[in-house]
Order: structure tokens, then C-alpha cells, then sequence
């Protein structure tokens, strides 16, 4: 309908402090931290025929008591919300000309996370949490969850690190998993998300680091030994793995897994494994084991055997 509500970031009623995408049909999964709100500054109504139109007339008084309005109401706004960060005040509700309808604010339809659920998860250091794309992944043993890392993307790895072999200046870690959302411009399918994808996670985990330092010395060659559907808590989804062999160290193993995130608007998500080869390196099965504790957020098990192939 062309009075539809836009896509855009809104207030979750749910969630104090954050606000949810709305795709413009349904609340998505991806929510962030509540951003500082802009002065509201409605369309000014025009100038009532015959007031002179000029700035001394009372058209141009109405309107500069308008605009005068709209700024003090903006300030107070801020002022609102800055204040309603504090932990014991309740946040005040944004209103806004494009919100969605009241009725569609909900978030206890079918397969949305629940608020509190989400907290749980994220409060839990055995668990890595995607907000974002509203699934959350098992940390194994040995690994950690880095608060920030240079891509500044979601990340778990393993805890110790070692010189790299291309560059003694940088650190390396023998196994990596990070998330991925994909953009606008992306394949739409999770087969052809995933072979598209594959070339740039080997790329970023094995030829070059976010400032272009060739800290295994570069990729080489690589070679394929897999590529097939999976199942993603009991969605459908698609895997490629890679050998990849560099100028320098063992070369690892890398896997992109593209799949329908089971919440929201069942965007797709990329996971991408890196993995060092050699004897310091994970073994490779735990690139199925945490494909199998892939979980939508908030729920403790699902059906879907990840991991096995599925039938075409």
C-alpha cells in the first residue's frame, strides 16, 4: 500500500534502550542499542492565502512559531531520552510520524525472541549471541568471546594466539567463527550466498588482515572438499568448505555456511569458519559440531539434525 510504514529502525516496546528493524512488512530479529533521538520537524503548513506571504506578515509569524516550536519540542525530546538511559527510569516511548501501527508492535508472534530470553543468552560466556540475525552459537572450550576485534565484527576464537607466520608483529589465532550479515547487493539464495561468499572469508582469514598485511604470507592455492545442503535448526542451508594452502605456515581450513536466520523475516545469515590445518589447529569436525549448536535465540533445542545432508 503506498501508506505502508518504510523500513527503518523503531523504538521495541519489548525491550527498553533498543530499537528492532522493521523490513516493512514484519519486526525482523536485528535490533541495536537506542540511538540519540533527532529533532522532530514536521511539514510546515503553507501560508493562508491573502496574509502577504512576506516574513513580516502573519503567515511568516505562524510559521516561526512553528519552526520555533518544533525545536524546543526536539531539545525536550533529547533531554527525555538521555535521561531515560539511567537503569531505574523508565525509558519514555518515542512517538514518530512513521512508526508502525500499535498493533503490530508485538514481539510474541511466532518465532520472536523473547526479551528476557535474549538476556539470558547473551549473560552466558558459553554462548556467542548474534542479536542481529537472532541466532546464537556454542563457544567451545579453549575459545572466547573477544569484546571488540579489528573487523569489528561478531567473533569467537580460540584464546591463545601466536605469531603470525608472515608477520612476527601480528597475532593469529589457530581457529576462528564469525557472523555474517549479508547486504542488499548479496545473493538471495543460501547456495549462492554461500559459493560467493567463500572466496572472501579465505581471503580474510588467510591472504591479507584488515590493514593489508599478508600475515600467512598469502593463499597459494586452494582446493574444494565440500559443498551441500544442510539443515540449520530446521531450516535449510548450504555449505562450502575449502583447503587453502599459503606462502607461509600450514594453511588452514575455510567454510562459509549460509542459512534463513528461523526468526523475523527469515533473512539469510553467513557463518564463516576458519580453521589453522596441522597439529595446532581445531579438528576439523568441530566445523559440524558448531553447526549443530546453531540455535534461534532463546530456544535451547531445536529439530533439523545440522549438519547432515539433505535430501534434494
Amino acid at each position: 500500500m503506498s501508506n505502508a510504514t518504510p523500513p527503518g529502525w523503531y523504538p521495541d516496546t519489548a525491550a527498553p534502550g533498543c530499537e528492532r528493524w522493521w523490513d516493512g512488512t514484519a519486526w525482523t530479529a536485528h535490533t541495536r542499542p537506542y540511538a540519540t533521538a533527532q529533532p522532530y520537524s514536521p511539514a510546515l503548513p503553507a501560508s493562508p492565502a491573502g496574509s502577504g506571504g512576506g516574513s513580516g506578515g502573519s503567515g511568516g509569524r505562524i510559521i516561526a512559531m512553528v519552526v520555533a516550536g518544533a525545536v524546543v519540542v526536539g531539545a525536550a525530546v533529547t533531554g527525555a531520552v538521555l535521561l531515560g538511559r539511567d537503569d531505574d527510569a523508565k525509558r519514555p516511548e518515542a512517538r514518530s510520524s512513521t512508526a508502525p501501527p500499535a498493533d503490530t508492535a508485538t514481539h510474541d508472534g511466532p518465532g520472536s525472541p523473547s526479551p528476557d530470553a535474549s538476556a539470558d543468552d547473551d549473560s552466558d560466556p558459553a554462548v556467542l549471541v548474534d542479536q542481529l540475525n537472532g541466532i546464537t552459537l556454542p563457544v567451545p572450550e579453549g575459545w572466547e568471546r573477544p569484546e571488540s576485534t579489528v573487523e569489528q565484527v561478531l567473533t569467537m576464537r580460540t584464546a591463545r594466539s601466536y605469531s603470525c607466520p608472515g608477520s612476527s608483529a601480528d597475532f593469529c589465532y589457530h581457529g576462528t567463527v564469525t557472523t555474517r550479515t549479508p547486504n542488499a547487493m548479496d545473493a538471495d539464495t543460501a547456495e549462492r550466498l554461500a559459493r560467493d561468499d567463500i572466496a572472501e572469508a579465505a581471503d580474510a582469514a588467510y591472504e591479507k588482515n584488515a590493514v593489508g598485511t599478508r600475515i600467512h604470507g598469502g593463499i597459494m592455492s586452494h582446493k574444494q572438499l565440500a559443498a551441500a545442503s544442510v539443515s540449520v535448526a530446521g531450516r535449510t542451508g548450504y555449505l562450502v568448505r575449502w583447503r587453502v594452502v599459503t606462502g607461509k605456515g600450514p594453511g588452514g581450513y575455510v567454510q562459509s555456511l549460509a542459512f534463513p536466520s528461523s526468526v523475523g523475516s527469515e533473512s539469510l545469515v553467513v557463518v564463516r569458519y576458519a580453521f589453522d590445518a596441522g597439529p595446532d589447529g581445531p579438528p576439523l569436525s568441530l566445523m559440524d559440531t558448531l553447526t549443530k549448536g546453531i540455535r534461534p535465540i532463546g530456544d535451547s533445542a531445536t529439530s533439523g539434525g545440522v549438519g547432515s545432508s539433505v535430501a534434494p
